[in-house]
């Protein structure tokens, strides 16, 4: 069963949002909760996903906290445009600790989906500090292709970088599918795309920004990121597909 992903996380616009929580940090009542949690399973069901009930607690703390995400800091190392639109961007990103879960659904929105259900429960206090930990964005996904250069591995990394405060002392999870792992720097080439995340959306990504660079051996052929940084409720839903630096 397909669970609900970063995608899913802010479904409620700003109405809404005022109208199932505010900034009283009171628990919600029983009603309330349930009133959340429905609207999160409508939410879901429109992208072929269903929330459990034992994800109330998760999403009404992430909820509440909505408007703290921490930005994974880059530098900037080129701009690529054309005619004012920017084609593609070379960045290089910190080393550093990242919280990461392997997911091998059927399909790849699956295998995000259940991934980030538990990066959800660890973020909301299922970890040794025993406090909610916020979340950095982009949530990101590695993606190994499989030899005929298409198709995707069922197995997915998804992967979030451990807030600032935490990098120096990283809590641990109580799930024992989650690992708390060092990365290096990585350098990427990154072009942003907007709307839903799928193996067939992400592979067009994939075709069209080889189309546009001439990268020779310099990154990866075989493995790929996807960095998802919006919710369904936005309008255009950034995205961006990231390959890799062998270096």
């Amino acid at each position: 069963m397909a669970l609900i992903s970063l995608d899913d996380l802010e479904g409620l616009d700003d109405e809404q949002l005022d109208d199932d929580i505010n900034d009283d940090p009171e628990p919600m009542d029983e009603e309330e909760r349930e009133r959340l949690l429905s609207h999160w399973q409508a939410v879901a069901s429109t992208h072929q996903v269903s929330v459990p009930a034992e994800m109330t607690g998760p999403i009404q703390e992430m909820t509440r906290n909505s408007q703290q995400r921490e930005p994974l800091s880059f530098v900037l190392v080129a701009r690529h445009e054309k005619m004012g639109e920017v084609l593609y961007e070379e960045r290089l990103y910190p080393a550093g600790n990242w919280a990461t879960v392997t997911s091998g659904e059927n399909l790849y929105e699956q295998s995000i989906s259940m991934a980030f259900m538990k990066l959800m429960r660890f973020i909301c206090k299922e970890n040794s500090s025993g406090r909610y930990l916020g979340l950095t964005v982009p949530v990101v996904s590695s993606i190994q292709m499989m030899k005929d250069a298409e198709t995707f591995d069922k197995n997915i990394e998804t992967a979030f970088f451990l807030p600032t405060e935490f990098q120096s002392s990283a809590p641990h999870s109580s799930d024992p599918d989650i690992s708390i792992t060092y990365r290096e720097p990585i350098r990427v080439i990154a072009r942003t795309f907007y709307g839903t995340t799928t193996e067939q959306t992400v592979s067009w990504q994939i075709r069209l920004l080889w189309e546009l660079l001439d990268l020779g051996d310099a990154f990866h052929c075989e493995r790929y990121m996807v960095a998802v940084y919006d919710n369904p409720g936005a309008l255009q839903r950034r995205n961006e597909i990231w390959f890799i630096g062998r270096d």
